[in-house]
């Protein structure tokens, strides 16, 4: 059982504990104190403005069908000094690394499960293990082609990994909106300092994806597979298939021929597909082998993929290596598959199966975060600082029903970022999400996705739990 944490204090990103402000935010400070509040409300008012005529927006599930938000967006940014992020670029290239090493070895050596490193039942009883992807060889042995890799900051400031996203991790749009609207808005505190660009994304992410088609295709066809106009995450889709200059296509735009060939419908007749970047979950991917009533994916795409006819960008079963589950032990892969110690600590983690941990954690509900080992999105948390006694005994009752399902983890008091408030500039939590794209070599935008929390003292950082983003600089 891990040690009890707690992180009584907020690092604050801006200010030290003494009030002084820190030096790669003294640009921003200036700004502030030179800027007006109507100035300010007027640029608030035009970002909104902007957003909404460009249309990104996400549809929430469970609500109205057809009902879309904006993602709030703060015009404070998020700064991360270079040395830095230089630190946290090595470990999240070591973490992408070992993740797929531990997915190429699952669904073929298992090396790591005969050394007792990993439980077997764990990986191979997990409903997101895929059989469908035994033996089966992968360009470069690349499964997570785009990863994001979710960052906290608790205590003196120290980052901790909070989970890793390899199926189909979404918000780089909002990080290179974000971008183009403070370089529209305060073009002035861009003059006045360098900040890293991530413009350069949409081609570093086809460059990835290229890279990772059949060794025998020279020049292939990408299309990114989305499940259509009502998944939440649309916008996103069809702003990198436009961004990128590929198609942007639907289960119904493709198909797969008795040579188990993938192709396309043009007006100019069927067309190869080399690569799809799918934005599609497994079980909807492809009806002759997941869900037989899956309107949304391909028939015969699973088969074509086995058969080394075209690289879907992420593989099949790459969920086993983001389940929360799997996720306590992510540095012990690192260990074995690297011979290195982790660069990037996890957040210490109680693993319910466990009887002693389940104990623990049931006697600690009002001072743990518990988590639903297949959730996402935010959904499905006990958060135990902020629930009601009626709250914990319900989901108490969840976890006592089948505890394998569950983690627990310290309440990080994670750290703080300023942004604009009715009544000026208020401290509010915020995580940090980098995109690691993995090919021929492993690259990233400097930064990545800031999510922040904007109700005060609330944790919950995700949009459709009602948080909104930043623009994230890393200043050089």
């Amino acid at each position: 059982m891990p040690n009890a944490m707690t992180y009584a204090a907020n690092f604050n990103e801006m200010y030290t504990p003494d009030g002084t402000v820190r030096e790669h935010y003294a640009g921003v400070a200036e700004w502030i104190a030179a800027t007006s509040p109507d100035r300010i409300r007027q640029m608030r008012e035009a970002a909104n403005m902007l957003f909404h005529r460009v249309g990104i927006t996400f549809a929430v599930y469970g609500e109205e069908a057809g009902a879309e938000r904006l993602i709030p967006f703060d015009m404070l940014p998020h700064i991360i000094p270079v040395e830095e992020w230089r630190k946290l670029e090595r470990g999240l290239r070591q973490r992408v690394q070992a993740l797929n090493a531990f997915l190429k070895d699952v669904y073929h050596g298992q090396e790591i499960l005969r050394s007792g490193r990993i439980p077997t039942d764990r990986v191979l009883k997990n409903k997101l293990y895929r059989p469908e992807m035994v033996d089966v060889e992968v360009p470069g042995g690349v499964y997570a082609h785009i990863a994001g890799i979710d960052l906290v900051r608790a205590g003196a400031g120290e980052y901790y990994v909070l989970e890793d996203n390899l199926r189909t991790p979404s918000g780089v749009s909002y990080m290179l909106e974000n971008r183009k609207m403070m370089m529209r808005l305060v073009p002035e505190l861009f003059s006045q300092q360098s900040v890293a660009p991530v413009e350069h994304y949409p081609d570093l992410l086809l460059d990835t994806l290229r890279s990772v088609a059949q060794p025998q295709v020279e020049n292939p066809t990408v299309v990114l597979l989305t499940p259509g106009q009502f998944n939440s995450a649309y916008f996103e889709h069809a702003f990198l298939a436009q961004q990128m200059g590929i198609e942007l296509v639907e289960g119904a735009d493709l198909f797969v021929d008795d040579d188990d060939t993938v192709y396309m419908r043009t007006t100019h007749g069927p067309q190869r597909v080399d690569v799809v970047y799918r934005r599609i979950d497994d079980d909807f991917l492809d009806p002759e082998v997941f869900r037989s009533d899956s309107v949304l994916g391909v028939k015969g795409l699973v088969r074509a993929f086995r058969a080394g006819r075209v690289t879907l960008c992420n593989a099949v079963g790459t969920g086993i290596a983001d389940d929360k589950s799997i996720y306590p032990f992510v540095p012990e892969m690192i260990r074995f598959y690297l011979g290195e110690e982790p660069l990037l600590n996890n957040v210490p983690t109680y693993q319910l199966r466990n009887r002693e941990d389940l104990e623990y954690t049931l006697a600690h509900l009002p001072e743990l975060v518990v988590k639903e080992v297949h959730g996402s999105g935010g959904y499905g948390m006990l958060i135990g600082p902020t629930s009601t006694e009626r709250e914990r005994e319900a989901y108490r009752l969840r976890v006592l029903d089948s505890p394998e399902n569950f983690i627990a983890q310290p309440t990080l008091s994670l750290s703080t970022c300023p942004i604009f408030v009715e009544q000026g500039v208020a401290p509010r939590h915020i995580d940090l999400r980098p995109f690691v794209l993995s090919g021929k070599e492993i690259v990233m935008c400097p930064g990545g996705l800031t999510r922040v929390a904007l109700r005060e003292g609330s944790l919950v950082v995700n949009s459709s739990q009602g948080g909104g983003t930043k623009d994230t600089w890393v200043l050089e």
